[in-house]
């Protein structure tokens, strides 16, 4: 069989053991067997030359701790079994993406979930399903209880967007609405605002985060300046922008930040 060829199917065994692995407890050993197959398998591409030296160090390295692991009879680290499967992927010429990679977070129980009461989002016209997805990880992360999503963004429950939001869509609770629905408190993620060291975020209310292409909409930030205003974070370099989940990221952050203060958290 062609080098490239083997070494594509080995590829996939590892990517396999990889999502094994991530989904596995201490308490929850592979069989003795498969893990035998892959030190095997990570033994004979060590003594594959074809490899970079780098890459080469790092296979070796990686056969060793899965041989350790084997021989004492433990359940064996990821990053070994990752490593191989990253480096046959790039060898191959696979490409791979945010929303492949596998975090290891396993199951959630969603009634365990820490939330701000009344912390809440709405995506206008977020485009890329990778960004609605992202934006669900962070949310989550942060405890916001409730993400309102327009009409013109993408679904969450595109397979990309589910893949980026590595389960979190399934914690956040979410619904379609419109700008119309927004209640109580009201601000937007956008240029030309308050400085985001100085904003003082409300203990309840509605972050809206624009299209990547076009921003907060004028109606939206119409509505956000009855209210409490635009937040903005201040950048110095020339392109002045970032990624609609970075920033929603960072806002986020420092909106959790003042909440935690008052100990406004609640179970869900």
């Amino acid at each position: 069989m062609p080098r490239h060829q083997r070494l594509r199917k080995i590829a996939n065994t590892m990517s396999d053991a990889d999502l094994r692995l991530s989904r596995l407890t201490g308490s929850q050993a592979p069989v003795h067997f498969w893990l035998g197959y892959i030190k095997e398998t990570a033994e004979l591409l060590a003594n594959d030359d074809e490899f970079s030296p780098d890459e080469k160090i790092s296979i070796q390295k990686a056969a060793e701790d899965l041989r350790n692991a084997y021989e004492k009879g433990i359940f064996p680290d990821r990053r070994p079994v990752n490593i191989l499967r990253h480096i046959l992927n790039n060898t191959v010429g696979k490409q791979v993406a945010d929303w492949d990679f596998l975090d290891g977070s396993g199951q959630f129980n969603p009634e365990e979930r820490f939330y701000f009461s009344g912390v809440r989002i709405f995506l206008e016209d977020i485009r890329s399903p990778f960004n609605v997805g992202s934006i669900f990880r962070v949310a989550e992360s942060f405890g916001v209880e409730h993400i309102l999503i327009s009409p013109l963004s993408a679904n969450p429950e595109h397979p990309r967007a589910t893949r980026s939001a590595m389960g979190c869509d399934t914690l956040v609770k979410w619904e379609h609405g419109r700008i119309e629905d927004l209640t109580g408190d009201i601000f937007a993620l956008e240029k030309g605002g308050e400085d985001l060291k100085s904003f003082i975020f409300p203990r309840t209310g509605t972050m809206i985060l624009g299209s990547e292409e076009l921003g907060v909409s004028p109606a939206a930030l119409a509505k956000s300046e009855k209210s409490k205003g635009r937040l903005t974070i201040p950048t110095v370099g020339l392109k002045g922008s970032l990624n609609v989940g970075t920033a929603f990221a960072i806002a986020m952050h420092e909106w959790c930040a003042q909440l935690l203060i008052g100990n406004a958290y609640s179970r869900t």
